[in-house]
């Protein structure tokens, strides 16, 4: 991690290497897109060498503020808003002296599993400009495994790091709801949506978690409860049925248990009774909270409205129908209408319950194991139009979980098969976070980040 941290700081302190990795950032970034925008500031660097983050370049998912930037979540409604403030996880990052360099590409609003919903741009995976990066943090993603930065943050609603880390070949994290405050995150599901990481070092991830973990008066949903975890004895491996992995995922995922087994870990497979309530469930409430945070955009109070309309009705009907996009307008319509009265009951109260008894499951299985091994994905990074929404939503099956239970998900590489990346994911017990990195380090030996063919290798600015 120190390696890391003083490679970046001693080739970007020179103003000739700097200039040139911005130029390099620019020639690669315009094949794969992960950028809505990118700008090296000026800084001291003297004062940056002390600091625990000194000089690491960070890249923020563009649904998260940074002060003076654009926060536009990837959606036509907020193309031209301008941040007034800093989110709270972000300050923390700087003021351990990391710079954030630029705002990274989304699914617009965070809905979406491959990176294609947004509305200002596309964005490609590294390893193939033919396929999608994931989401809905894609962008974040493919700036790390492209090797633009070596730090980049990112929200996870459903899976939103941790299946883009996968799909690049990068660690992604999530915390244990709370853990990071969620100040400054312009979340669509509040009781879902986390902030979260992703590099390629696990050391450097880790190092950013602790600086951005800390309980923040400005955000009632942060939590003063530290962080623990240590060496893992029992892992609970999640059985999945013959055919629902993609050949290369379901061979990786064998190479994970075999690689526990080697270096000592038990490995028991697990079933678990409510895996098949997590997409109704997820999905149900996920709809519902975002019909009710969306409301605020109406090109009144944020967004930009038309100009011209004939009365305040008018107003919101057109700004809300061109700013957003179709699957935004989906998830609204939907979710309002599980909340409509008559169908509250019937719906979303029903999820909420059924949220419920995944959480005890969870905590049962967790009672008796360090940690709980599953897939991230059933597939491999897909080629564009390759998989439909319907057929996405219904792979998110293995990531969603973690979010209901707001417990803590890693998603970790195991290599490279047939040229694309192939990983699975460690969830611990809550506020456990240091099970996950202990886990991922001793994998890394065997399985390491690999970096994208044609990435920017900072070694050689010096």
């Amino acid at each position: 991690m120190l390696q890391v941290k003083r490679l970046w700081f001693s080739v970007l302190e020179k103003p000739d290497a700097r200039d040139e990795y911005v130029r390099r950032v620019g020639r690669i970034d315009e094949k794969i897109g992960s950028f809505l925008s990118f700008k090296l500031e000026e800084c001291d660097w003297a004062e940056l060498d002390g600091k625990p983050l000194g000089g690491v370049p960070v890249a923020v998912k563009d649904n998260i503020a940074v002060r003076g930037r654009k926060l536009t979540c990837g959606s036509r409604i907020l193309e031209n808003f301008i941040s007034p403030y800093t989110a709270t996880a972000v300050r923390r990052l700087e003021e351990a002296g990391a710079l954030v360099v630029g705002k990274t590409n989304m699914d617009e609003f965070g809905m979406g599993s491959s990176s294609e919903h947004s509305a200002l741009g596309r964005t490609s995976n590294p390893w193939d400009i033919q396929r999608v990066p994931g989401g809905s943090s894609g962008g974040s993603a493919a700036a790390v495994a492209a090797g633009l930065v070596p730090l980049a943050v990112g929200s996870d609603t459903g899976g939103s790091v941790r299946q883009p880390a996968n799909f690049c070949g990068i660690y992604g994290f999530k915390p244990t709801y709370g853990s990071i405050s969620r100040y400054g995150l312009t979340a669509y599901a509040s009781s879902l949506e986390v902030i979260g990481l992703f590099a390629r070092d696990i050391n450097l991830l880790e190092l950013a978690f602790e600086t951005m973990h800390a309980l923040d008066e400005l955000d009632q949903s942060s939590s003063k409860v530290g962080i623990s975890g240590g060496k893992a004895q029992k892992i609970a491996m999640l059985d999945v049925e013959t055919g629902v992995l993609e050949s290369p995922v379901a061979e990786a995922y064998i190479q994970a248990e075999q690689a526990a087994r080697a270096r000592g870990y038990v490995v028991e497979r697990v079933n678990l009774e409510t895996l098949k309530f997590v997409i109704p469930s997820y999905y149900t409430i996920a709809n519902a909270e975002a019909s009710a945070n969306l409301a605020r955009f109406d090109g009144i109070r944020y967004g930009s409205g038309p100009e011209y309309s004939q009365n305040p009705v008018d107003l919101v009907r057109k700004a809300r129908s061109r700013g957003f996009g179709n699957e935004v307008k989906l998830r609204i319509l939907l979710g309002t209408y599980v909340l409509r009265s008559g169908f509250k009951d019937q719906y979303y109260v029903k999820a909420q319950r059924v949220r419920t008894l995944i959480r005890r499951e969870l905590a049962a299985l967790l009672a008796n194991y360090s940690l709980l091994l599953m897939p991230v994905f059933p597939t491999q990074a897909f080629l564009r139009t390759d998989m439909d929404d319907y057929k996405q939503r219904l792979s998110d099956i293995f990531t969603c979980l973690a979010n209901l239970a707001g417990l803590p998900a890693l998603s970790v590489p195991i290599g490279i098969s047939r040229g694309l990346p192939t990983g699975v994911q460690f969830m611990a017990p809550a506020f456990e976070e240091k099970s996950l990195f202990d886990m991922a380090r001793v994998f890394s030996e065997a399985f390491p980040a690999e970096l994208a063919p044609g990435a920017l290798e900072i070694e050689r600015l010096q």
